[in-house]
């Protein structure tokens, strides 16, 4: 719920169409599907962090991508409870200024973590499985660490600009405050900041993710990728695998990306209907859960689907600590055992060992 203002004074703030949005369904409805994103969330995510730790060593350059995707979900998905909170309460903000700036930043942050992550396997899948050779100077622990601290940072620069715009805002004639961006003295810095959530947090890394399977695609399913049997079918559920990651990035996130430049077009007045302002902030929400969804999807698509982390976690749930955990090749086996076939004559690609390595953005967000 973030009006537009007539007007702010040293007291509160009037709002121009009221309190848009308010509806008794949002806040029975959006608490509980907080709830069990809340839950899904931290056990799935939980169990690959636990997972990687105990049996995967973290020895694959994908590995270390999905931990830190896992732990950027993480970090995200405990303030998940405020939120739902917040929202029973009819936005009524109760946990002061410090945490309201906090947990918005927090959101922002996730945005930026998960999907410069998911960019970045998605080009280490492009690296592995269609330039194996070339790119094995690049594909290293070293380097994956180095892009992992370079994500963190500028996920965090990303995000401290909400931090310090956000506040606790009283509306006038009620008694509800609200954690909210006062519009009338932040135009000038939400507009860009907006531009750039969609732009760097969606579209640029959704432009990389699809470039990255199409070509990987293309690699598995062309005239010469000399792939045969068996053979075959497994790259097929890698395919499918890195599809899903796609489909899944686009369908959470799309709707709350549109939405955000709905909003922008209301700080920018383009947008003042009261009745389409009420819409917006009705749906909203909505968009919202659909994306905090993606936190819980992750783990699903990038662990539970294979063989290797299924076995790794039964022994973990049943402390069979005797048996020496077996060491796998990586925790998305599916996308990565390629890479290691590479060099067992394995053609992926046509005879280009010539090619340079491509690189890219995103880690927003699908």
């Amino acid at each position: 719920m973030e009006n537009s203002t007539k007007g702010g004074n040293l007291n509160g703030l009037t709002l121009t169409c009221n309190m848009t949005g308010t509806h008794s369904f949002i806040f029975i409805f959006i608490p509980v599907v907080y709830g069990c994103n809340f839950v899904i969330g931290i056990v799935g995510n939980s169990m690959v962090v636990a997972v990687i730790h105990y049996y995967m060593k973290m020895k694959t350059v994908a590995n270390i991508f999905v931990l830190n995707l896992a732990v950027s979900d993480l970090t995200f998905l405990v303030t998940l409870p405020l939120w739902a909170i917040v929202t029973a309460m009819g936005y009524h903000w109760p946990f002061g200024n410090f945490l309201c700036k906090a947990t918005a930043a927090m959101v922002l942050f996730n945005l930026y973590t998960s999907v410069f992550f998911l960019t970045a396997l998605s080009i280490d899948r492009y690296l592995a499985i269609v330039r194996p050779m070339e790119s094995r100077r690049y594909r290293t622990m070293r380097y994956a660490h180095m892009t992992c601290v370079l994500v963190w940072t500028v996920s965090l620069l990303f995000s401290l600009p909400i931090a310090h715009m956000r506040s606790t805002i009283a509306i006038n004639g009620t008694d509800i405050t609200v954690c909210a961006i006062l519009s009338n003295t932040s135009n000038r810095w939400l507009v860009p900041l907006s531009l750039m959530k969609s732009i760097l947090g969606f579209l640029v890394p959704l432009v990389v993710i699809f470039t990255c399977y199409c070509l990987i695609g293309r690699a598995l399913h062309g005239p010469k990728a000399g792939i045969q049997g068996s053979n075959r079918c497994h790259n097929d559920e890698v395919l499918y695998m890195l599809a899903a990651a796609v489909l899944a990035f686009f369908l959470c996130w799309a709707p709350h990306q549109v939405f955000n430049l709905m909003y922008m077009l209301l700080h920018l007045n383009v947008i003042s209907d009261c009745r389409t302002q009420d819409a917006i902030d009705t749906a909203m929400p909505f968009t919202i859960c659909i994306a905090y969804f993606n936190s819980c999807v992750n783990p699903i698509l990038y662990g539970f689907v294979g063989k290797n982390f299924r076995g790794s976690l039964l022994r973990l749930l049943n402390c069979s600590g005797a048996l020496p955990p077996a060491p796998h090749p990586s925790l998305s086996t599916k996308m990565s055992t390629l890479s290691y076939r590479a060099s067992d004559g394995l053609v992926l690609t046509a005879a280009k060992t010539s090619s340079l390595p491509q690189n890219e953005h995103l880690g927003e967000k699908q």
